[in-house]
C-alpha cells in the first residue's frame, strides 16, 4: 500500500480521539438502532449508496455484534484478533476476511499501527462481479451466491491469506482509493474491480480458511485446490494417495457434496482455461487443447461445443482480442 494513502487511513478518527480521552467501549449510535447488537447498514452508508469503507476502530473492544450487510475486512498494517461464531481469527496485514449477514463477530482491541478497512457492501453490489465468475465451481462464488440470497449457506465466513499476490494487494488498494475519492462513474469502477478481486481471489483457494465448523467443505478447498494446480494431469488416485482417503470413498464424498464428479470437476476447469488461452492468446486450438490436457483433439472440440455452443474457433473470433490465424 502506498504510504501516502496510508498515512491518510492512519489518522486518528473523532470517534477514537474520544476513546483515548477516557471512554471505555464503542458509541453504539454510530452503528446500532435502538438497543440491538446488529450494525445497521443504514449508519454507515450514504443514501444511495452500496459500498462504504471505514477503518476499524481502534483502541477500544468491538463487542460481539452481526451485521445486515457484508463485511469485507482488509489489513492494511498489522494485525487485529476476531472471534467469528466462536472461533479465533488472526487477519494479518495483506489478508482479506469476508463475513456473511448473519456471522457474529467479536473484536479485541487494535493498536495505533494496526491499520484495518472495512468495507460496508449490499448483496446487491455484487451482481456485477458473480457474472464475471461464469459457473465455475467455488467456494468464493457460493459464498456471495448465499450473500445474495439472504441465506446461512455453509461458510460463516473466508479468510484469504493473500498478503504475497501482488495482483489482489493492488486491486483492493484501487478499490479503497476509487471509493474515498469521490470519482466519475465510480459505481461502475468499483464494481468492475470487486469482480476483477473475484477472479483473482478464485487462483488463491490453496490460500482460504473457513469455518471450522464446515468441515465438509475443508475437503472440497482442498480438492479443489488440487484441481487448481493440477488441471492438466491431475489424477484422482493421486489426490486420494496424498490424502490417505480410498479413491471410491472420496470419489462418492466428492460427488455427495457438490453434486459433480471429480471428472466433471476438472473438466469445467480445463475448458474454463481453454477459453481464457483462446480469448487472450495467439495459441493454435491444437496447442491450447493440449496445454489444458486433452491429447484428442477431436474430444476437446466435441465438449468446448457442448460447453460453450460454439467451436474453440467460433469462441476465438467473438473474443474480440488480439489472435493469429487457426493452424
Amino acid at each position: 500500500m502506498t504510504e501516502e494513502l496510508l498515512r491518510e487511513l492512519k489518522k486518528i478518527t473523532p470517534e477514537e480521539q474520544k476513546i483515548l480521552s477516557g471512554t471505555q467501549e464503542i458509541e453504539k449510535s454510530l452503528y446500532m438502532s435502538s438497543e440491538t447488537d446488529v450494525i445497521d447498514a443504514k449508519k454507515l452508508l450514504e443514501a444511495g449508496k452500496m459500498i462504504q469503507v471505514r477503518t476499524h476502530t481502534r483502541f477500544v473492544h468491538f463487542p460481539k455484534h452481526t451485521h445486515n450487510y457484508i463485511e469485507v475486512i482488509y489489513m492494511c498494517s498489522g494485525s487485529t484478533r476476531h472471534i467469528v461464531n466462536g472461533e479465533e481469527v488472526v487477519l494479518r496485514q495483506g489478508e482479506l476476511l469476508f463475513l456473511n449477514q448473519r456471522v457474529t463477530q467479536e473484536i479485541y482491541p487494535a493498536g495505533e499501527n494496526d491499520i484495518a478497512v472495512n468495507f460496508i457492501i449490499l448483496p446487491e453490489f455484487f451482481d456485477y462481479g458473480l457474472k464475471m465468475m461464469e459457473t465455475e465451481e467455488n467456494l468464493l462464488r457460493d459464498f456471495i451466491i448465499d450473500c445474495l440470497r439472504g441465506e446461512n449457506g455453509t461458510n460463516g465466513y473466508l479468510h484469504f491469506k493473500v498478503a504475497d499476490i501482488l495482483p489482489v494487494q493492488n486491486l483492493v488498494e484501487n478499490l479503497i482509493w476509487t471509493i474515498m475519492h469521490r470519482q466519475p462513474n465510480k459505481r461502475s469502477i468499483n464494481q468492475a474491480t470487486m469482480g476483477l478481486l473475484f477472479l483473482q481471489l478464485m487462483n488463491c483457494m490453496d490460500k482460504l480458511e473457513t469455518d471450522e465448523g464446515s468441515g465438509r467443505q475443508k475437503l472440497i478447498i482442498t480438492v479443489l485446490s488440487y484441481i487448481e494446480s493440477h488441471y492438466r494431469d491431475g489424477e484422482l488416485s493421486e489426490l486420494a494417495e496424498s490424502l490417505h482417503y480410498d479413491v471410491y470413498w472420496l470419489s462418492k464424498e466428492i460427488k455427495k457434496r457438490t453434486g459433480k464428479t471429480y471428472t466433471e470437476l476438472l473438466q469445467a476447469k480445463r475448458l474454463g482455461q481453454a477459453a481464457y488461452l483462446l480469448g487472450t492468446t495467439s495459441m493454435s486450438v491444437m496447442e491450447v487443447a493440449l496445454a489444458v490436457g486433452y491429447d484428442n483433439i477431436s474430444y476437446f472440440h466435441r465438449i468446448f461445443q457442448k460447453k460453450y455452443g460454439c467451436t474453440p474457433r467460433a469462441y476465438r473470433l467473438s473474443a474480440s482480442l488480439p489472435r493469429q490465424k487457426e493452424r
